[in-house]
């Protein structure tokens, strides 16, 4: 499959690594990280079982991720994200929670979406406050576009879903256009979803709630 250059998961801006997301980042890396290859994975032997699969596009600083994982160990939990800052964060909550279900991969997801994972290996996909890059001339770098979606859902088993949330209204209209109009998924409500328990409200979300943004969740599931 060709390079899909235009889509390009993110904008590297790497921010300042405290010391404790450096030290995680150095030793729990080459545990828990999934260097980036051309070459598919087989997650059975990544997570050394056979569970479901949820993948995470663009965690932060993995405060939602770990939370998440450490409620539901029966899933396996493959997480992407670019920024050391974060991917030292997460790490960090791994190791004081002592998660072992999530594997990180610190790499463009557009990448690994197309040379890492198989076709129908994920039971769902997590994308929660991408980007919402407000202004006009740089929304075409938003994550959120067609050819992405029919990449992810490409990569969906039959039944799994897709769960999106934004706090920026706008890009959130934008979503659910965007998704609606990929043939593979259909929408489980109309309009936006109510949140749904399993993911859990972010300090980030609670900010936005505060400033008066409002939230929406779109879940849509493979046909």
């Amino acid at each position: 499959m060709p390079e899909q250059r235009g889509i390009r998961s993110f904008v590297l801006r790497q921010g300042r690594v405290s010391n404790a997301q450096r030290r995680a980042h150095d030793t729990l890396l080459p545990v828990f990280g999934v260097p980036y290859t051309q070459a598919p994975l087989d997650l059975n032997t990544v997570f050394g079982r056979q569970a479901p699969r949820i993948l995470e596009i663009g965690f932060g600083m993995g405060e939602t991720t770990a939370l998440i994982a450490g409620t539901h160990p029966e899933n396996d939990y493959l997480a992407i994200e670019v920024h050391t800052p974060g991917v030292g964060g997460l790490l960090k909550l791994i190791g004081e929670n002592s998660l072992r279900n999530i594997r990180i991969v610190q790499h463009d997801a557009t990448e690994v979406l197309q040379y890492m994972l198989m076709p129908g290996t994920l039971n769902g996909v997590h994308i929660f406050f991408p980007d919402p890059w407000p202004k006009k001339r740089h929304q075409k770098r938003r994550l959120v576009q067609p050819p992405l979606i029919a990449l992810l859902a490409s990569r969906m088993a039959s039944g799994a879903y897709l769960h999106l949330a934004t706090d920026w209204e706008e890009y959130a209209h934008q979503m659910l256009q965007v998704l609606g109009a990929e043939p593979l998924l259909a929408n489980t409500v109309e309009g936006f979803a109510a949140r749904p328990e399993s993911r859990p409200q972010t300090k980030f979300e609670t900010r936005g709630l505060r400033l008066g943004h409002k939230v929406c969740d779109l879940v849509f599931r493979k046909r």
